[in-house]
């Protein structure tokens, strides 16, 4: 995500304060552009050793499975140019000011403790515009790689306010669903960050250890991805989650699907 900007810098080149996403997903296909029938290709990818190639695919889906595995043949990491258009497509689809939006979220994580008036997780949730959903300790992490992904699940049991309950959270390299008890408070789309508790800094799937205290936090994503299309490209049931999709708001007013 830093490479774009870093780019920007070194050539001088204005940087658009925008993505495709306005989170991550674990697949190319999976942008906001993809519903605006972009094509992905022509894509360019290198890895450090200096090999390199140009995809042409006849869908983005295509572009993932041939890109995925050319990376994982070049040991698991390569950069990619990808989704070139113009910049009336970038404006229709774009998710805007994501770069803005993500140094705020810095800022705040940064300045939370010394905001009068409220305790740091009060302040971390009203900048970040987030709905709390769990705060527990980790006590069991389970992590498989399959078909080039990280695929696993977190357990934690309740602390502080939640104590006596568990929340589980399940994972394709990014956070898919989280579930207290029986119940499913946020899925895909929608995002599911977990944060150290005491720091509010994010704690990614590859970092989740036993015994780390985090917060569980339900932030709502970009109105695109929860179209029709957009479900249809990142909703739960793709992701063979047994739900339909119900909004974070809802859930956290009470809404609920079947577990």
């Amino acid at each position: 995500s830093m490479l774009p900007i870093a780019a920007a810098a070194r050539l001088g080149l204005p940087l658009v304060d925008a993505d495709g996403m306005g989170r991550a997903f674990p697949e190319l296909q999976m942008v906001t552009f993809t519903m605006g029938g972009v094509s992905a290709t022509p894509m360019a990818l290198v890895d450090e050793k200096g090999n390199s190639a140009i995809f042409n695919t006849i869908t983005n889906k295509w572009t993932e499975e041939l890109a995925r595995a050319v990376t994982m043949s070049c040991g698991g990491s390569v950069s990619v140019s990808l989704y070139c258009m113009d910049g009336a497509t970038m404006k229709r689809y774009g998710v805007r000011d994501i770069v803005t939006r993500s140094q705020k979220l810095g800022e705040a994580i940064r300045k939370v403790k010394s905001v009068s008036g409220k305790t740091p997780e009060e302040a971390f949730l009203e900048y970040a515009e987030g709905y709390r959903l769990f705060k527990g300790k980790i006590v069991d992490v389970l992590r498989e790689t399959k078909g080039a992904f990280n695929y696993g699940k977190v357990v934690l049991e309740g602390i502080g306010s939640d104590k006596g309950h568990q929340a589980r959270i399940v994972f394709q390299n990014e956070n898919l669903c989280a579930q207290v008890d029986d119940r499913i408070v946020a899925t895909v789309p929608d995002l599911i960050c977990l944060v150290d508790a005491e720091t509010f800094i994010p704690v990614t799937t590859d970092a989740l250890k036993y015994g780390k205290r985090v917060l569980a936090v339900g932030l709502k994503c970009f109105e695109m991805w929860r179209s029709e299309a957009g479900l249809e490209l990142v909703g739960p049931r793709y992701f063979g989650l047994d739900t339909d999709y119900i909004p974070l708001e809802e859930r956290a007013n009470g809404g609920e699907a079947d577990v």
